[in-house]
């Protein structure tokens, strides 16, 4: 076979190497370095869900709160330091964000078979697609290849995380900024079929909104006071019927005004998502099936490739 010239080899090494460095994500990117690492994060994160049911849809969530600010880059995962404010004290985290420890333990069992090698923005990636296939979720092939911010913003945290009060509009418009178009939204709010939210997130909704069943909003009183301050802490399920199976219930409740949020039950509140959230109740599998591509698309915001960011030795810190 001919050889290139000696100028084209050059560029089509070129292009290689700038396509490593940028980089797109890949679903085999450690099948070298790192052989072991799907089997190690899944037995830690079995191990942390037998313990508690309701920290499989705590990982899955922190996944998200890392990706919406800034990017899929872990930094979600960082503590306060001298140079920057973490975003775990942001409002949308603080007394709310949780499984930071499961995520160090998983780190630490990685680090023990490929040291070095996996960032925890990937561990945070892969750590999500297991909780919801232990939850009795779908499973997909996660992209990997991202590196770790070396820095984190508790003010972008606050800007980028929609909160529960958000109305269909700002919902959208978030999600929409990220690339992430109005079905992703629907279907990424089903991962809402698990967990539990806290009685301040939910107070407004059950005892001064009207489109919310009056069985359902009586039960949520009952653990909810209306007084602020009160039992702001008290926990109630996301999804009154299955909590802790990933499926699609969610969308059932949502269609019998029993969404728990107000931004839950905004998705279904005589707006133009109104359809897609009817599908999801009635077709489950269509639901898995654009809850895998919109999580895929969700990893793949703004990832740190190549030589930016780093490989956190601590999940907790920067190098």
């Amino acid at each position: 076979m001919a050889s290139f010239p000696s100028s084209i080899g050059t560029l089509v090494l070129l292009v290689l190497f700038i396509g490593s460095t940028n980089g797109q994500l890949s679903t085999n990117f450690y099948s070298s370095s790192c052989p072991k690492l799907f089997d190690t994060v899944k037995s830690s994160v079995q191990s942390a869900i037998s313990k508690e049911t309701r920290m499989g849809a705590s990982l899955l969530r922190l996944f998200f709160h890392d990706c919406f600010v800034n990017g899929c880059d872990g930094s979600v995962l960082l503590d306060d330091s001298s140079s920057f404010t973490g975003e775990k004290n942001a409002v949308p985290n603080k007394n709310s964000a949780r499984g930071f420890e499961v995520i160090d333990n998983i780190k630490s069992a990685v680090e023990n078979v490929c040291p070095g090698v996996v960032s925890c923005a990937d561990i945070l990636a892969i750590t999500a697609r297991d909780s919801v296939v232990i939850l009795g979720g779908p499973n997909w092939n996660v992209k990997l290849g991202r590196r770790d911010a070396k820095t984190a913003s508790q003010a972008a945290a606050n800007n980028n995380i929609p909160p529960p009060t958000s109305n269909l509009n700002q919902l959208i418009s978030r999600f929409n900024a990220l690339g992430l178009s109005t079905k992703d939204l629907v279907a990424l709010a089903g991962s809402h079929t698990i967990g539990q939210a806290r009685c301040t997130n939910f107070r407004a909704r059950i005892y001064n909104e009207t489109n919310i069943d009056s069985s359902f909003s009586q039960t949520r009183r009952s653990n909810c006071p209306r007084t602020s301050g009160s039992g702001d802490n008290n926990l109630a399920p996301l999804d009154l019927q299955t909590p802790t199976a990933f499926d699609n219930n969610y969308f059932k409740n949502l269609i019998q005004n029993r969404g728990l949020l107000h931004s839950d039950q905004q998705l279904f509140n005589g707006g133009s998502t109104d359809s897609i959230v009817r599908t999801y109740s009635n077709m489950p599998n269509s639901f898995t099936s654009d809850f895998v591509n919109a999580i895929i698309k969700m990893g793949d915001i703004k990832p740190l490739t190549g030589s930016q960011g780093e490989v956190r030795k601590n999940c907790r810190r920067v190098n």
